[in-house]
C-alpha cells in the first residue's frame, strides 16, 4: 500500500525550500561582496622598506597599516581589505574604487610635508601640525588650495621672521611633499616647468598666526587628496610596491554577467543531464543541489568573504563535482536492484556502502584545496575557499540531503515494482534466489579487458610524457607576469582593435612591446606585456589609465609583478602540489595501502604534467588561475581514482583468498567496468559546466577553464587506465611471493573449549 503522508511531506519539503531560496537569495546576493575582478578597483602589494637604522618589527607594520587605513578612509571605499602578509609585506584591496589614480597615490605618497627655505634647510615639518587640521579651502582668487591649522603661532613667526630677513629674491618659504635629500633641491627645481616642490610662497612680513595656506595650481580633486594626505599622516617607512593589479569597472561588470550567464546553462545542462539519465533519483539531485548552490552563497555571506571570478568558478565547478556523490550512490542502490533486492533493501545496502567511498574522495579532494588555500593569494586564496566551502557543503547536501528525500519516496512504497522510474531495466533484474552478487553482475563494457592491454596504455602514457617533455624543453612555459615578473595591460574598446593600432597606442605612451594578443567576440579586446624587470611605476600607470581612458572609454587593466614576488609565486606553485601529493600519500595510505597511494599519486602527477604539457604546446599563457586549475585537476583525478580504488578494496574482501594473478586481474577488471559508467556520467556532468565556463564565461579566466578541460579528460583517462593498472603490477609481484593474498580475516570465535 503506497503511504501518501511521505509524498506529502516530500512535496513540503520542496515547496518550503524553493519559497526560502526565492524569497531570500536576492538579500543574500545582495549582501555579498564583490571582488574587484567583478565591480573593478585594483590591489596592491606593498614592501616595508627599512631605512638608515630602522628596525621593521610588529609595531612599525601595525602603525604603517594604520597609515594606510585611514588613507583608504579618507577615500570612501567601501569594506576595503587590508592584510599584514609575513614580516615586512602589506596587501591592500580595493574594490569599486572610482579613482584608481587617486587612490594609488593616497596610498603611494609618503606625505612628509616640510617647510624649508631656498638653501633647502627644514624649517617646520609635519610634526608641527594640528592632527586632522588640513581641510581643503579656496584662495582670495577663488582658487583651490589648502588650509593648515598649526600647533604653535610663535613657531611660525619664528619661521616667517627667519624667511624675510634673508630679503628677496630670497625670501621664500618653500613647501614640499615628500623631499629627498640629494634628489631634490630648490635651485634645482625652480627653473622647471613643473618643479617638484607644492608652492614657494614670497614672505614679506612677518606672520604671528597658526594657520597658513598651501596655494598652487590645484584642482579641486588634487587639492582634496592633499588635504586627506596631511590629516592621515606622514607613513612611518617607505613602501615599495612589488606587486599590483587593477581591474576597469566595465571589465568587472562584463566578467559578472558572462559567468553568471555560463553558470546558469552550465548547472541548466547538469539537471537535464541527470534527470535524462538516472530517472526520479535525477529530479531529486536537481533539488539537492539546488539547495547546495542556495547553502554555497548563504555560507559565504556568513563568512563576509569575497567572491572573484574564480570563485563563481568554483561554484560551477562544484556543481558538477558535487553531482559525483549523487551518481555514486545511484549507481550502488542499481546494482543492488539488478541482484533482486527489493527497493527498500537496495537502497539501504546501496546508501551505506556508498559512504565510504564518498567520504575518501571528498577528503582527498579537500586535501588539495585547503593546499590551494594555504599557498594561493589574492583570487586564487577565494577559488580555494569557496572550493573548500562547496566540497563541504555538497557532502552534506548529498549524503544526507539526496539520501532523505529519497528515503522519503522508498518508505511510501510508490516505487514498489516501478524500476523505470529509478533508471533500471525490468530485464536487468536478477532472481534474488539466484544468490547473484554485484561483482557478478555483467556491464555494457565486459567485453573490455583493462588489465590485458595495460603495456599499450602505459606505452601511450609514455609516449605522450616523452613528446611533452620534449616540446616543453624546447618551447617552454609561455610564463605570464605572475612568474615570469613585468607588466600586463588590458584594454577594452567600444570598438574592434587591431595589432598595430594597440601597438601604436601603446608606443605613445613609451611602451614598446611585441607581445600584444587581440580577443574578443568583436576583436575589442588587446592585452600587452612587458616581461622583464622594466616594470610600470605608479605615475606611468596614472598616465597610462589616464590616456586610454580618454581614446577606448574604458579604463584598462594593469598588472604589475616584481622579479621578487614572481620567483615567489612559482616556488609556492611548485610547493604546493608536491605537499598536496605528500599528504594525499599519507591518507591514501592509512585507508587504503601504500600500493594504491603510489599508483594513485603518479596518476595525478601524470595528468598535471599533461596539462602543463599541453599549455606549452598551445602557447596558452600560465598565470595564477593555472595553477588553481592544476591543482584542481590533482584534487579531481584523486577522487575518481578513490572511487575505482575503493571498489577494487571492496570486491577483494568478497573473494576472501587470492590465489593467482588471473583472479586479481579479474578483480580489478570487475572493479573498472564497475565504476567506468558512473566515472563517464561524472565527466559528461563537470565538462558540461567546464564547456559552459569556456564557452560563455568571461575571457578572464578562458586559461583556467581550458586547464580544466584538459585536465578532467586526462584524470579520467588516469584513473581509468593507469592507476588501477599500475597497482595490479605491484600486487601481482607481492602475489607471486607470498603464494596467496589474505583479504579478509575473519575475526575468531571465543570459546571455553580447549584449542588444538
Amino acid at each position: 500500500m503506497v503511504k501518501r503522508s511521505r509524498i506529502v511531506a516530500f512535496f513540503l519539503i520542496v515547496l518550503v525550500l524553493g519559497g526560502m531560496i526565492g524569497a531570500t537569495t536576492t538579500n543574500i546576493l545582495g549582501n555579498i561582496k564583490l571582488g574587484l575582478d567583478l565591480q573593478g578597483g585594483f590591489e596592491v602589494l606593498y614592501e616595508v622598506k627599512a631605512e638608515d637604522g630602522q628596525t621593521i618589527d610588529d609595531a612599525t607594520m601595525a602603525s604603517t597599516a594604520e597609515a594606510l587605513n585611514k588613507r583608504i578612509n579618507a577615500l570612501g571605499v567601501s569594506e576595503p581589505s587590508l592584510q599584514i602578509e609575513g614580516d615586512n609585506r602589506i596587501r591592500v584591496q580595493l574594490a569599486g574604487v572610482h579613482d584608481q589614480n587617486q587612490a594609488r597615490e593616497m596610498l603611494s605618497t609618503e606625505a612628509n610635508l616640510s617647510f624649508r627655505d631656498v638653501d633647502d634647510t627644514l624649517m617646520m615639518d609635519g610634526r608641527d601640525l594640528v592632527e586632522g587640521g588640513a581641510q581643503q579651502t579656496f584662495d582670495e582668487n577663488g582658487q583651490p588650495s589648502v588650509s593648515l591649522k598649526l600647533k604653535s603661532a610663535d613657531k611660525f613667526r619664528q619661521v616667517t621672521e627667519q624667511i624675510v630677513q634673508k630679503g628677496s629674491p630670497n625670501n621664500l618659504l618653500v613647501i614640499w611633499l615628500d623631499f629627498e635629500e640629494g634628489e631634490h633641491t630648490f635651485r634645482g627645481e625652480a627653473v622647471k616647468e613643473e618643479p617638484a616642490y607644492l608652492s614657494a610662497p614670497r614672505v614679506s612680513q612677518i606672520f604671528n598666526q597658526d594657520t597658513v595656506s598651501i596655494t598652487g595650481n590645484f584642482t579641486i580633486e588634487e587639492a582634496s587628496t592633499l588635504a586627506n594626505l596631511l590629516n592621515a599622516g606622514a607613513l612611518p617607512v617607505e613602501l615599495e610596491e612589488v606587486y599590483s593589479t587593477s581591474v576597469g569597472a566595465q571589465f568587472g561588470a562584463d566578467a559578472l554577467d558572462k559567468t553568471v550567464m555560463a553558470g546558469l546553462i552550465g548547472v541548466i545542462a547538469i539537471f537535464i543531464f541527470m534527470i535524462a539519465f538516472y530517472r526520479f533519483p535525477g529530479f531529486i539531485a536537481t533539488v539537492t543541489l539546488s539547495v547546495y548552490i542556495y547553502l554555497i552563497l548563504v555560507v559565504f555571506d556568513w563568512m563576509n568573504a569575497v567572491l572573484t571570478l574564480p570563485g563563481i568558478a568554483a561554484v560551477i565547478l562544484g556543481v558538477g563535482m558535487a553531482v559525483d556523490a549523487n551518481i555514486i550512490t545511484f549507481e550502488r542502490i542499481k546494482e543492488e536492484l539488478k541482484v533482486g533486492r527489493n527497493l527498500k533493501a537496495a537502497f539501504k545496502t546501496g546508501t551505506s556502502g556508498s559512504l565510504s567511498t564518498i567520504f575518501d574522495a571528498n577528503i582527498t579532494t579537500l586535501l588539495a584545496a585547503t593546499v590551494l588555500f594555504l599557498y594561493g593569494t589574492s583570487s586564487v586564496k577565494g577559488f580555494a575557499t569557496m572550493l573548500i566551502v562547496s566540497i563541504l557543503v555538497s557532502f552534506v547536501t548529498a549524503v544526507f540531503g539526496s539520501r532523505f528525500l529519497l528515503s522519503l519516496w522508498v518508505n511510501s512504497n510508490f516505487f514498489n515494482k516501478k524500476p523505470g522510474w529509478l533508471g533500471v531495466k525490468q530485464s536487468d533484474i536478477k532472481d534474488i534466489a539466484e544468490n547473484f552478487d554485484t561483482i557478478d553482475l555483467p556491464t555494457k563494457f565486459d567485453k573490455w579487458d583493462f588489465v590485458k592491454h595495460r603495456k599499450k596504455y602505459f606505452a601511450f602514457s609514455g609516449i605522450l610524457l616523452v613528446a611533452g617533455l620534449l616540446c616543453l624543453v624546447i618551447f617552454r612555459l609561455n610564463l605570464g607576469i605572475d612568474f615570469s615578473s613585468g607588466t600586463r595591460i588590458e584594454v577594452l574598446s567600444d570598438h574592434s582593435l587591431t595589432k598595430a593600432e594597440f601597438q601604436e597606442q601603446l608606443e605613445s605612451v613609451g611602451i614598446k612591446t611585441d607581445d600584444i594578443v587581440i580577443s574578443g567576440d568583436t576583436h575589442n579586446i588587446g592585452v600587452a606585456r612587458i616581461k622583464g624587470e622594466d616594470i610600470l611605476n605608479s605615475d606611468e600607470i596614472a598616465d597610462l589609465k589616464t590616456e586610454f581612458n580618454e581614446k577606448y572609454g574604458h579604463e584598462p587593466n594593469v598588472s604589475t609583478v616584481s622579479p621578487t614576488v614572481g620567483k615567489e609565486l612559482a616556488k609556492n606553485a611548485v610547493r604546493a602540489i608536491l605537499i598536496a601529493s605528500i599528504g594525499i600519500i599519507i591518507y591514501v595510505t592509512i585507508r587504503f595501502e601504500m600500493r594504491m597511494a603510489i599508483p594513485a599519486v603518479i596518476a595525478l602527477l601524470h595528468d598535471a604534467f599533461f596539462i602543463i604539457a599541453i599549455f606549452s604546446i598551445t602557447r596558452f599563457e600560465v598565470d595564477l588561475t593555472f595553477i588553481a586549475a592544476v591543482l584542481t585537476i590533482v584534487g579531481y583525478s584523486i577522487n575518481d581514482t578513490i572511487v575505482t580504488f575503493d571498489r577494487i578494496r571492496e570486491n577483494m574482501k568478497k573473494k576472501r583468498r587470492i590465489k593467482s594473478v588471473d583472479e586479481l586481474a579479474n578483480i580489478v577488471n570487475v572493479s573498472l567496468r564497475q565504476t567506468f559508467g558512473r566515472s563517464i556520467n561524472t565527466i559528461i556532468s563537470t565538462v558540461l559546466a567546464v564547456i559552459a565556463l569556456l564557452i560563455f564565461g568571461s575571457e578572464s579566466i578562458t586559461n583556467f577553464s581550458f586547464a580544466l578541460l584538459i585536465g578532467l579528460i586526462a584524470g579520467t583517462y588516469s584513473s581509468l587506465f593507469l592507476a588501477a593498472q599500475l597497482w595490479y603490477v605491484w600486487k601481482a609481484k607481492e602475489l607471486k611471493t607470498k603464494g596467496a593474498l589474505i583479504t579478509y580475516k575473519e575475526k575468531k570465535k571465543k570459546t571455553d573449549e580447549p584449542q588444538v
